[in-house]
Parts: structure tokens; C-alpha cells; sequence
């Protein structure tokens, strides 16, 4: 085997340029697949992190417009969510709806500590709301169903409204605070919401809908849901529950105007299938690049057959088998590949870390929301030991050819070789 090493290394020193620009090559290629895949996994790993802020099985009901003239009645008539269509949720799709929550938007206004005050607008949500929205405390409590029952003036704020208010969140919790000319007791301190579509000033859903007279109108409803795995199963759930709605608002059953429906749950698969195409195109391009490479060392494996056809002929006139030039061959290939694979493995791992270190977990601020652009870009260990067994391959397949063509020549031809 030692032999083997030196003779090949011989041979790799006497074309110094033509081996390095054939590594490189190589190198390329490994080096384009591994952060091809890591810039692709920081991707896919913010959309992620951004999906798993709500529940997967929840979906959010808004009322809309209609689209359809029915009964007389002409489109464009205006659809609120009342407590019928709640009682609706709750009793007629139970076998497949666990708990509902309902929101009422109240109004914006200024919330007042001492000489600190902040403007917000205040939103009145049931308990399963903190669930579905996966809010976190920092400390406190979240509304409660006796808050409901007891129309409690209570208030959740978000740690940014705390110290806004010159306090920390341990601080804030059990003071009381004035809420337009109404005064609040400060329950619980919920993380800052960075995507800032929400609300984080949440009071119970009886007291603020009955301050702002909001009668028996809801703003939006949430549910959590079970039983419906497929995207089939999804759309014919929301086409019944559709049209039920409708019904209740002398709305064409067909009209999807009427209530728009965010399910979270066909949102994620949708996403899903979008992060695998991604997953897959990036494979497709990398490998694409890394087949060049591989190819580039096929080729000096010709070049160099042809080169040592002289030498071969000796070998076999002198009693060697044609299985080992054929080894001699393919070993060469494989080293190059590995040795020069190996060497851009190493740097697109490099440069996947400083992608990391820098634009890993940026935030983009657009004025309206947040958005972390990269999370985590970096490859596992599995894809490098992938990416390894790939190099392996590829060296052999790339030396295949030209180690059958030196192992089937006939001596007294190559001997006649230059």
C-alpha cells in the first residue's frame, strides 16, 4: 500500500498545475453544495421559527364582505362575527373543534403610570387565546375565566410597555395603571410580539366589549382543531363550516367573501412542500457544480492514462494484472477527489459559520413588522458525511473509465506507444 501512495504521489507531483486546477475544481464544487445548503437551511429555518409562533392546529375567523347577490340582497354587504356564529363553532363542529376564543378590538389609548404613559390599543380575548397564540409570560398571569365572569378590569402588557412605563416586569405586576379614564390592574407581562401584527395589551373579553358597547359582536374567533391530517380533509371542513356560517348571515353558502379563514395548519404544509422543493433545488444546483468538478478529474484521468501508456505496457510485459493498474487508477482519482473535496468541505463549513456569526438571527425591521431573515444557516453532520460518501463516488466513477481503458490495452500496443 505504501508503494501505492508513493507511486501516485509521483505521478501527482510531476503535473502539479494541471492537479491543482483539477482540485480546485473539485473543491468548488463541494464548497458551492455545502453553503448552497446552509444558506438554504438558514432560510428555511426562519420561516420556521416564524410559522411555530401560533398554533399549528388553530385557525383565525374574520368577518368580511360579501361576493354574491342572494335572497334580494345585493354584494358587498359588510359581515361581523356575533356570538351566534361562536355558539355555532362551539356546539355544531365539536367533533372536530376543541376550545374557541374570541377577540374583541377595542380602541387605541393611553396607558398612564405617574408621569409615564404609553399609547396601545387594548384587545378583549378569552383564555384560550394565550394557547393558540403561543404568547409568553415573562411573569404575572395570563386572563383567566373569572376575569370573564367577573368582568374584571385586568390588563396583560408586553415587556417593552413595562419598561416604557419605567418599570420592570416583576414590578409592574399587581399596580394599576390608567387606561383611558379607567383604572386597570396590571395581572401579567407577556414577551415582546417582534412581528408587531398583534396586539400585546389584552384585557378580559367581556370587560372591553362591554366598555366599547360592542353588544354581542365579536372582532375574530380562534379555534384549535383535531381530526383533519390531510389538506383534503382541511378544505372540506372549511367549506362546511363556511357555508354553516353563512348561513347564519342569509349568506349564499358559496360565498367565500363573507368570512375569510387563516388556517395555520394548511399554511404550514403549504410551507412544507414549498422548503422541500427548496431543499431539493439546492441539492440539484449543488451537485450540478460538483459534477463539473468530477468531471474535470475524469478527464485528467485520461490525459494521464494516455500519458503513461508507455509505462503500463512495461508493467504488463513484466507480469503485472490489469487489476492493479485498474486500482492504481482509481485510487489516484479518489485521492485527488477526497484530498481536494475535503479541502472545500472545510470551507463551506467556514463560511456557513461566518454567515452564522453575521447575518444568522439579523432582524429586518419594514416599519410595520419584524422579520428574521436567517436562522442558524449551517449544515448537520449528516449532510457533510453525505457530501463525503458523494466525493467518494464520484472519484471512483471518475476514474472508472480511464483505469478500464489502461487495464485492457495490450502490452506490445502500449509498448509501441510515445
Amino acid at each position: 500500500m505504501y508503494d501505492l501512495l508513493k507511486e501516485i504521489l509521483e505521478s501527482i507531483s510531476r503535473n502539479k498545475l494541471r492537479t491543482a486546477l483539477t482540485g480546485f475544481a473539485v473543491a468548488w464544487g463541494i464548497f458551492m453544495l455545502i453553503f448552497l445548503l446552509g444558506a438554504g437551511n438558514g432560510l428555511i429555518n426562519a420561516m420556521t421559527q416564524s410559522s411555530n409562533r401560533y398554533m399549528d392546529n388553530s385557525m383565525m375567523v374574520y368577518g368580511g364582505w360579501t361576493q354574491k347577490a342572494y335572497r334580494g340582497m345585493k354584494e358587498g354587504r359588510s359581515v361581523s362575527i356575533n356570538d351566534g356564529d361562536a355558539s355555532i363553532t362551539r356546539n355544531d363542529f365539536k367533533e372536530n373543534i376543541d376550545d374557541v376564543g374570541m377577540v374583541f378590538d377595542g380602541q387605541s389609548l393611553t396607558i398612564s403610570l405617574a408621569d409615564q404613559y404609553i399609547t396601545a390599543s387594548i384587545s378583549g380575548v378569552t383564555p384560550i387565546y394565550q394557547a393558540i397564540q403561543k404568547l409568553e409570560l415573562v411573569c404575572g398571569r395570563f386572563i383567566n375565566d373569572i376575569d370573564l365572569r367577573e368582568r374584571r378590569k385586568v390588563l396583560v402588557l408586553s415587556s417593552s410597555q413595562a419598561k416604557e412605563l419605567g418599570q420592570t416586569p416583576n414590578q409592574l405586576v399587581g399596580r394599576y395603571v390608567k387606561a383611558g379614564d379607567m383604572m386597570f390592574r396590571v395581572v401579567g407581562v407577556s414577551k415582546q410580539d417582534e412581528s408587531r401584527f398583534s396586539s400585546d395589551v389584552y384585557g378580559p373579553f367581556t370587560t372591553v366589549r362591554t366598555i366599547y358597547g360592542g353588544g354581542n359582536n365579536i372582532s375574530k374567533m380562534a379555534f384549535s382543531f383535531h381530526g383533519l391530517p390531510s389538506e383534503k380533509a382541511n378544505e372540506d371542513f372549511e367549506q362546511r363550516y363556511r357555508a354553516r356560517l353563512n348561513t347564519n348571515h342569509d349568506v349564499a353558502p358559496d360565498d367565500e367573501g363573507a368570512f375569510w379563514l387563516w388556517n395555520r395548519f394548511m399554511q404550514n404544509m403549504q410551507m412544507e412542500k414549498g422548503m422541500g422543493m427548496v431543499r431539493i433545488a439546492l441539492w440539484i444546483v449543488g451537485l450540478f457544480t460538483l459534477l463539473s468538478g468530477v468531471v474535470g478529474v475524469s478527464n485528467i484521468m485520461l490525459i494521464s492514462v494516455r500519458e503513461r501508456t508507455h509505462e503500463f505496457g512495461i508493467r504488463k510485459a513484466i507480469g503485472a494484472t490489469p487489476a492493479s493498474i485498474l486500482r492504481n487508477i482509481i485510487v489516484e482519482s479518489v485521492l485527488i477527489t477526497a484530498f481536494f473535496g475535503y479541502i472545500g468541505m472545510l470551507l463551506g463549513i467556514a463560511a456557513n459559520a461566518y454567515m452564522d456569526a453575521t447575518v444568522g438571527h439579523t432582524v429586518v425591521d419594514s416599519g410595520l413588522f419584524q422579520a428574521t431573515m436567517f436562522v442558524n444557516p449551517t449544515v448537520g453532520l449528516d449532510v457533510c458525511l453525505q457530501a463525503t460518501l458523494t466525493l467518494i463516488v464520484a472519484g471512483t466513477l471518475a476514474g472508472l473509465a480511464p483505469a478500464r481503458r489502461a487495464a485492457t490495452i495490450r502490452p506490445i500496443e502500449a509498448l509501441r506507444a510515445e
